[in-house]
């Protein structure tokens, strides 16, 4: 099922569109001709705009400075709005509340050029309820967590960008899962949040989903700088902190495998490992974060949890833990995390990034729960930027990801490190 090759980079197209080998028109075409011929099978999409989209790439044809995205086609997690298309958040709550006007990210994208096709499958309000969404690379196994129509569609090879969010694990766990590349954006960084529905302010950041590193380090320049980057500078010697999670769930054998080949190519190239002490850190952190969750969706929630019936069992279940979590100890989680963000971040000096796997193994079998998030938690209480890293696989063919933590004001080091992990794992 999955088309992802060197041609269909997000990176190639944009030179082709550059080179007039192709066109913002031939771009969208494709992407549905691509979408019609693979949706039946992984029902990444709520929407497409089948209209808005190819009048966009139209009115691109004829302007050959329209932005170093220009045609680009991408799709939307369905919690983040598009004027005039209903954001539904994947809950009968939502249906029909369409979006006046675009959020920021979105609005960013069409300003570089970029073509939102449609909207893609969210659980309900991001959370673990799953939506139809099936694994591109197996339709019998879970695409992952709340932003698993975006990692599908770029997965199926309908498009080379996708949005999506992350709260605990719900975009490096689909990505992982679908074997596409990842970025979590720092909390508070540059890539903001509004016109996103949100669960948790504390923890709510963008995400975006490309089918390789370099295609991320491409979209994050451009929105970021407004261009496109320059040549990436190999890292010299990294400092890379080894961290297996194992103290905080049973990893797959692949998975640890395929961490321990990693590692090793990177010794190979020059890096230097670093030991840490995780288990003193890292369980006290997915508590917090639990404890900050649920807090805050309770409240960002409590409208739509007086409709009880309308919810699925798991969020009725947070957003009750949420409302009886004492001030106190949601006051006490956010000191934790600011304690321990400054020490990692302290850390972050010596240490070039983190290296560990991006989910426990490869996607479970089944539609009916998304697997677990706890590998993300730590550092998305932390709002560290997260890159997801593919290119393994289990011994039945199925994605295997590792991810990459870095520092917030360093994350061209963090692409340029997951781009060399990317390239041996190719070679």
């Amino acid at each position: 099922m999955p088309t992802l090759d060197g041609e269909t980079t997000l990176s190639a197209l944009v030179a082709r569109i550059a080179a007039g080998k192709s066109s913002p028109s031939d771009a969208v075409t494709g992407a549905l001709e691509r979408l019609d011929r693979t949706e039946p099978d992984v029902r990444a999409w709520v929407r497409v705009d089948r209209t808005g989209a190819p009048a966009a790439a139209r009115e691109l044809d004829s302007e050959p400075s329209g932005g170093p995205l220009r045609g680009v086609p991408f799709g939307v997690k369905d919690i983040i709005d598009v004027r005039g298309t209903p954001t539904e958040c994947g809950s009968p709550l939502r249906r029909g509340r369409t979006a006046e006007s675009d959020a920021p990210l979105v609005a960013r994208l069409r300003q570089l050029g970029a073509i939102p096709l449609g909207k893609t499958v969210t659980t309900e309000f991001a959370y673990f309820s799953p939506g139809p969404t099936r694994n591109p690379h197996n339709p019998e196994h879970t695409p992952g967590g709340s932003s698993s129509g975006s990692a599908a569609a770029v997965a199926a090879g309908v498009v080379p960008l996708a949005l999506g969010s992350q709260t605990a694990g719900s975009l490096t766990r689909p990505a992982a899962y679908c074997g596409v590349a990842g970025f979590v954006a720092p909390v508070g960084g540059p890539l903001a949040t509004r016109g996103f529905a949100g669960l948790s302010p504390s923890l709510d950041a963008v995400g975006l989903l490309t089918p390789s590193v370099a295609d991320l380090r491409l979209v994050h320049g451009a929105l970021t700088t407004g261009r496109l980057p320059g040549p990436l500078e190999p890292p010299v010697r990294p400092r890379l902190a080894l961290w297996s999670g194992t103290e905080l769930v049973e990893v797959a054998q692949d998975m640890q495998a395929a961490l321990i080949r990693s590692a090793e190519d990177a010794v190979a190239r020059g890096a230097v490992l670093v030991d840490v002490d995780w288990p003193a850190r890292t369980p006290r952190l997915v508590e917090a974060h639990s404890t900050i969750m649920a807090y805050e969706a309770a409240r960002e929630l409590a409208a739509e949890a007086a409709h009880p019936d309308r919810l699925s069992p798991q969020l009725n279940e947070l957003l009750a833990h949420g409302r009886g979590i004492p001030a106190a100890d949601y006051r006490q989680a956010l000191s934790l995390a600011e304690r321990e963000r400054a020490a990692l971040l302290s850390l972050l000096t010596d240490v070039d990034a983190v290296l560990g796997p991006a989910a426990p193994g490869p996607a479970p079998k089944g539609l009916t729960a998304t697997g677990s998030p706890v590998l993300s938690r730590p550092w998305q209480l932390l709002g560290l930027p997260a890159l997801t890293v593919p290119g393994h696989r289990d011994g039945r063919g199925m994605p295997l990801g590792l991810q990459l933590i870095g520092h917030p004001d360093r994350t061209d080091q963090l692409f340029a490190l997951g781009h060399a992990m990317e390239e041996a794992l190719n070679a």
